[in-house]
């Protein structure tokens, strides 16, 4: 039972980040860190850069036939990484070979 201003450390935290509007940035960075993991090692070998701006995930590739391939997953791609994530962080995938 919580007496008083008693806060847990995660909700601490969590009020932290809202009350300096970091929380946006942690979440960018939990889905870059996903990347591999959700899409797998030999995708991320040929991903030569991944960043968030504003929910859209930039995703910078080396191959042409990959690009291909991952802008027809786009919508699948978005699911899985915000699946990962717990949250809906991703609204949508840009590829760029």
């Amino acid at each position: 039972m919580k007496k008083g201003n008693e806060y847990t450390l995660k909700e601490a935290i969590g009020e932290m980040l809202k009350t300096f509007q970091l929380d946006t940035r942690v979440n960018e960075t939990s889905v870059i860190n996903a990347w591999e993991k959700v899409m797998g090692p030999v995708i991320a070998k040929y991903t030569a850069q991944v960043r968030m701006q504003q929910g859209v995930l930039y995703v910078k590739v080396e191959s042409a036939a990959l690009k291909q391939e991952l802008t027809y997953r786009k919508t699948e791609i978005a699911e899985k990484l915000n699946a990962e994530c717990g949250s809906e962080i991703v609204r949508e995938v840009v590829i760029i070979a």
